[in-house]
This record gives C-alpha cells, structure tokens and sequence, in this order.
C-alpha cells in the first residue's frame, strides 16, 4: 500500500501527504547536511529525527500511516526513493522503470508490473542523480545516457530526455549476493549432471570458452560458475564494464573500464584493459563481455598461449555466436580477410556454450558445441549437448530434455592429458554411433 492509497483512511487527503513527505524529507535533509554525522551513523540520524518530527503529527493519524510515511521518506533519503522497496525485495531480480508512473520487475523470470509510481519525472531524475554523482558521472541533454554501478554491485543503466521520449528510464540489474554452483545449476534444471561434468573438465583442461546468449538470459551467471572451476593455483585478470563476477579465488585481478570525464578525458576502454592484462602475466583473461574491437585482442591472446580464457557474448545460437565474433573482429579497425578471420576465430575458440531465457522464463543451456576446426571458408561446429523442447505443460511451463548428441569432441584428448578423463556415458551413444557420425 501506497500513501497516496492510504489517505483515504485518514483525515488527511493525498496532496496533505505528499506536502508532508516534502516537509520531511526537506528538514530532514538539511539536519543531515548541517550535522553530517559519519556514514555508519547516517540511518540511525534520519531515523531519530523523522520520529521527532512525527510525534507532532495529529493524533487522528494511524500508526500504520505514520510508520508508512517514515519508510517512504527514509527511501527517499537514504535509499532510491520508491524503488527501494523493489531492490530490498529478494524475489526481484530486475528494476525497470519506464517513465514516472510505469515500474516494472523481473521476478522468477517474469516481467511483473508494480503499482510502484514516482510524483513526476523530476522524481525519477532525483533518483539518477543519486546513483551517479557519488561515482562522478553526468547524465544531460548532452550525454543522456550513463552506465553505472551501485555499491552492492548492481548494474545501472539510465536514459534521459530528449532521448528518452517518455520520460528518464532507470534499469537496474540486482546483483545476486549468494553465489551459484554447478550443483545448484543441475538443481535448478539449467544443465545436466554430464553437462556440469563435461563444462568442470573443459575449464580445468584450459579450453578457451565463449558463453553466448540474448539480453538478460543468465549469461554472467554462467560466467561466474565457470569461473569458479579455475584452480587456486592460477593468477586470474577479470575485465568487466561494470564489476559483476564474484571469482572466491585467491589470486585475481579485477579491472573495470572508465568513462570519460566531463572533458571528455580519461576513457580506459575495454579495449585498453585487454591489451594491458596480457602485460600481467595471467594465467587467465576473463572478459565480461566483448562488444567490439577488443575481440581480436581476446582472440590473439587465446591463440597466444592465454589458454583458458573465457568471456560472453550477445548471439542467439552458437553459429549467430561466430558470425558475431568476425563482425566484432572488424570493428578493431584492422583489414584483415575474412577467410584469416575465421582461422583465427577457429584456432582461438574451443567451446560455446549457448543460455537461453525460455518463453516461460526458465534459463537453461540449450547447447554446448565444439567448434572443429575449417573445412575450406567454414568454420566447423559440433554440438556435444542439445535441448530439445518436446512441448509445453498446461501452465505453460517448457517441456524438454538436455541430452548429449553421441559425439565425443575432438579434444577429448586434451581432457585425458589434463586429468580430466570422462566416461562414455557422459557423451551418450556408443563407440560405432560415434565412428559412423565422424
């Protein structure tokens, strides 16, 4: 329940309410910046004199609407106004805001409308300004748009006017503070037991891994649990736009690009950290995301003795994947064939493994494909791993099997020579099902 819901219960009317909530939130503010007590003593400042304050409020005044009243202007104050309540939910895994009075979020895979509204789109602007000021980011009619990160990790991006024809839009991607496994991913139903197994052998074997998928299908999600297979021993060099990966070892170095600043100075690309990480002497590159030029930067160094390297990117099927990577290859400015293109992309990658969000919501890997080397202009791919939909339940829900196709990769060998010698089973078929499809 709103306060502007609850004023119907009270003597006082909605405008009342919201005069009162800009009272408090005015006085309470300038106290803070007078006083300006140490961070860890803020919230309990605010909750002190917002309980002095409303102790003089008419005694008509529910105790419900009072403790309403205390909760909104504390967002407000402390927090990102009427989203908070939204961030603190657990169930909630995306915040999007379309405008002052359209807020919806992602639950179990959902988009959900909520009947979350802010005053107006000055509102919606306040809350921006309080997300990147601390960071020293802008966002104006100059530079309506701005990637950020709140300090729990979660990712911002925010669009204003006159781009954003509706009014200023936030999207917030929660950051998940419990740490998936392998096993909770078999749980969950995202994989298989011989997928987890076969994925655990490949990034302990070094395999270079490219984990691609759409927008907001679990792709660094899945990127985190690969990561967490790399052994203690190794030094690792994340690079990420926004620092999401959550790697428990030891030994990792994260680097995070930047922004210009308001000159329009100071920009460190993804590109840059790239080519600086293999000053580094990692063991490991893992890039959150490749998006342009660095691509062939990334390819270079897994062909470069970086092996085990990973990194994700936007495609819907593994072979959409490759033809993604030459046109990002072309983006690095360098005039290089495309038959040479794919020649590098073959000799640098060793996997995909495709995430997909579901038309019910679920997110499952829906394949894990080898890529086999060239015949001829083409670059060869083998699935090892299939979903295969067989229908949809009552509800809705997608039916189907994860499944080996029957083909042992062709760098099993490499598995083996690791330590990592997998049973038949875990490809499915037999010995002559797989001569015969060779």
């Amino acid at each position: 329940m709103t306060l502007l819901s609850a004023a119907t219960n009270t003597s006082l009317s909605s405008a009342d309410i919201l005069k009162l909530k800009r009272y408090l939130i005015e006085n309470v503010t300038r106290e803070l910046e007078v006083e300006n007590p140490e961070y860890s003593q803020r919230q309990e400042f605010v909750q002190k004199k917002l309980v002095e304050m409303l102790t003089r409020l008419p005694s008509n005044v529910p105790n419900s609407i009072r403790q309403q009243i205390m909760q909104e202007v504390r967002d407000d104050i402390l927090g990102f106004g009427p989203i908070q309540s939204l961030l603190d939910d657990p169930d909630v895994s995306e915040v999007m805001v379309n405008g002052p009075k359209r807020v919806y979020v992602e639950k179990k895979g959902k988009l959900i409308k909520t009947g979350v509204t802010f005053e107006d789109n000055d509102a919606v602007m306040r809350v921006i300004d309080r997300i990147i000021l601390p960071l020293g980011r802008r966002v104006d009619s100059d530079s309506p748009t701005v990637d950020a990160r709140l300090p729990d990790g979660s990712r911002v991006n925010a669009v204003i006017p006159p781009v954003s024809v509706d009014g200023a839009t936030i999207t917030i991607r929660k950051f998940r503070k419990d740490k998936l496994s392998m096993h909770q991913l078999v749980e969950f139903g995202s994989i298989s037991e011989s997928m987890s197994e076969f994925l655990r052998a490949c990034v302990i074997s070094r395999l270079n891994i490219i984990v691609s998928g759409g927008t907001g299908s679990g792709k660094t999600t899945l990127l985190n649990v690969l990561s967490s297979l790399i052994p203690e021993t190794e030094r690792i060099v994340t690079i990420e736009d926004a620092a999401e990966l959550q790697l428990q070892q030891d030994h990792v170095v994260r680097l995070e690009s930047k922004a210009a600043n308001v000159e329009g100075k100071g920009q460190v690309t993804i590109r840059d950290l790239v080519k600086n990480a293999l000053r580094m002497r990692p063991d490991r590159i893992i890039v959150g995301e490749c998006r342009g030029g660095e691509t062939l930067d990334m390819l270079q160094a897994m062909n470069t003795g970086h092996d085990g390297s990973l990194t994700t990117l936007h495609a819907n099927t593994p072979r959409d994947a490759l033809s993604r990577t030459e046109t990002m290859v072309m983006m690095s400015g360098m005039d290089l064939p495309i038959k040479v293109i794919r020649q590098q992309v073959s000799a640098a990658i060793d996997l995909i493994v495709q995430q997909t969000r579901l038309k019910d919501g679920s997110r499952k890997v829906t394949a894990i494909t080898e890529v086999a080397g060239m015949e001829g202009d083409t670059i060869v791919l083998s699935d090892i791993f299939r979903f295969e939909q067989t229908g949809t339940s009552a509800d809705g829900k997608i039916i189907g099997e994860l499944k080996p196709t029957g083909i042992r990769p062709l760098f099993d060998s490499r598995l083996s020579a690791a330590g990592c010698k997998l049973p038949m089973g875990v490809y499915g078929g037999n010995v002559s099902d797989i001569l015969k499809r060779r």
